[in-house]
């Protein structure tokens, strides 16, 4: 997968994650530090493009650190960057958290996993879909116990 720096901070950076990584870190490409505030939501650019191979998908999701300790989520609660999607990826984050958070130039804030998704092209319309033994009981109805 090929990207592009936009930022020539993060030159000093290693894009790639670390062996055996899913995500690769996003960071906060800002020019001074920013203060979130509780239920505040700031849109902060990643400083790279990416080139995602047909049939992927990346996905933003929060790094599990910030969101679990610091309340720090996505403001859509996961951002979806198709593999036609050439700009900059900005990341919209929001506080959920009870206190203000801090966030400093390059500071890593959330993670972009690329997976494989369904080749579209191959959907067809149909009256009839096979039976499951789960059949249609949905919302917590998958049988396990």
């Amino acid at each position: 997968m090929k990207y592009k720096i936009t930022d020539e901070r993060l030159k000093k950076y290693k894009i790639h994650p670390k062996e055996g990584d899913a995500g690769i870190d996003l960071r906060a490409c800002i020019g001074s530090s920013i203060e979130i505030q509780p239920n505040e939501q700031v849109m902060i650019d990643s400083g790279l493009r990416f080139e995602i191979p047909k049939f992927w998908v990346g996905k933003v999701i929060p790094r599990s650190g910030l969101g679990t300790k610091k309340g720090l989520v996505l403001g859509n609660t996961i951002g979806v960057i198709d593999a036609s999607y050439r700009g900059n990826v900005f990341i919209p984050v929001k506080n959920k958290g009870k206190t203000s958070i801090t966030i400093e130039p390059m500071d890593r804030i959330v993670q972009m996993v690329v997976v494989p998704h369904y080749d579209y092209d191959n959907m067809t319309e149909t009256d009839e879909l096979s039976e499951t033994v789960r059949g249609e009981s949905g919302f917590g109805g998958s049988g396990v116990k």
